[in-house]
């Protein structure tokens, strides 16, 4: 009998002053699948060290830098060496940190965006298809349980034929120059270490990715209005987007860092010719439902009847809320079922979707097309996803 054991994850990033660090390692060991047995937390040698001593790591498997952890990770023993790195690193390390991985045989879990360009993020589709290995990306919201049964609604036909989309995510932590002195702000407004854009490179996309998600249709063309509110920044910290989906569906996208009083206000409507939903982050276990000239409902976590794939993403019974780090926790678990099944030779199952190098590129053409639109005189620019759009 084959005694079952723990997936092991490396992480590159994450280390000492790290709110995301933190947050992947807490969504990683929330359902006992994963352990960390590794790290390069840091581009600080010391630091890196300290930070997984820290963690109660062994002192031999903190490393340095992850060319180190990658190098010395690679000899040890099948039964000892991390399966997969998870990187949480500022945006510029995402993608040298997963083609080196993938390049010395590990599957990677990488925040998003996933490379710093879209050229890059083409280049990272091929490297990993020739590596053979599995790559995803933190999507958060997509785990969310009401996030998939907006999908299974609008895959069953509940809303008819989809005719409008509206998203929005609205933050206020960077309304102020002062807020620019915190280390999660200097990185996100430096275009070295963020590289395009802020507001939407850092936000925008996920608001993007969850509308494509839900809706299952995809960006043709856009229109975007870009700015740099506060005086001074270098990437835009506020922005709207005005887009035509597949089959002409109209959509919107706001997306704002400087939205005083805003939390982390992502909020999705889609309007179908027999109903719409509505879905908040901020109250994540409920789904508004209205249709023509009759009583709104709303769907809660727990209560009734759902899809095996809603199920899956739920842990404790209704009235007990679930929230971002359980969101997070589901691709982590989703992540170490397709691991199992990969390393047994067999199909990854349907139930456990991560978003990968699909959505990895999806996400930095975005980014792209956005920034292209701002720049341009044209009215609508065609979403292009396999060169960069922007000028030369």
């Amino acid at each position: 009998m084959t005694v079952k054991s723990k997936i092991r994850m490396g992480m590159i990033g994450g280390g000492q002053g790290s709110f995301i660090g933190k947050v992947h390692r807490h969504a990683a060991a929330l359902d006992s699948e994963i352990e960390l047995v590794c790290g390069a937390f840091s581009s600080d040698a010391e630091k890196s060290i300290s930070s997984g001593k820290a963690l109660y790591l062994d002192e031999k498997r903190c490393y340095s830098d992850f060319t180190q952890m990658l190098k010395i990770e690679s000899t040890l023993p099948d039964s000892e060496r991390m399966q997969f790195v998870s990187i949480v690193t500022p945006n510029h390390l995402h993608f040298p940190a997963a083609k080196a991985a993938l390049e010395a045989g590990f599957h990677v879990m990488s925040d998003k965006p996933a490379t710093m360009t879209l050229e890059q993020a083409i280049e990272l589709r091929e490297i990993v298809k020739k590596s053979g290995k599995l790559y995803g990306l933190t999507h958060t919201y997509l785990g969310y349980p009401m996030v998939k049964h907006a999908k299974v609604l609008i895959e069953s036909g509940e809303l008819g034929n989809v005719r409008k989309v509206i998203v929005e995510y609205h933050q206020g932590w960077l309304a102020t120059t002062e807020d620019e002195n915190s280390k999660q702000a200097s990185w996100r407004l430096d275009p070295k270490q963020a590289g395009i854009s802020c507001c939407m490179g850092d936000i925008g996309v996920h608001a993007a990715n969850l509308m494509e998600y839900i809706t299952g249709l995809q960006i043709e063309t856009l229109s975007a209005d870009l700015g740099s509110v506060v005086k001074g920044r270098l990437l835009d910290d506020d922005g709207s987007v005005l887009m035509r989906l597949t089959n002409g569906v109209r959509a919107s996208l706001s997306a704002s860092q400087i939205a005083v009083g805003e939390e982390n206000n992502l909020a999705i409507r889609v309007y179908g010719d027999k109903a719409s939903l509505h879905w908040q982050q901020q109250e994540p276990n409920s789904l508004e439902i209205k249709r023509h000239n009759l009583s709104s409902t709303v769907a809660r976590i727990g209560v009734g009847n759902f899809s095996e794939r809603v199920t899956n993403a739920t842990r404790i019974p209704a009235g007990h809320p679930e929230g971002y780090i359980e969101a997070f926790a589901n691709l982590y678990r989703s992540f170490a079922v397709q691991i199992r099944d990969f390393e047994a030779a067999q199909q990854p199952s349907a139930e456990h979707y991560v978003p990968g190098i699909f959505e990895a590129v999806r996400g930095m053409a975005f980014i792209e097309n956005v920034v292209a639109s701002n720049l341009s005189d044209a009215k609508w620019h065609e979403f292009v996803t396999e060169h960069s759009p922007l000028p030369q």
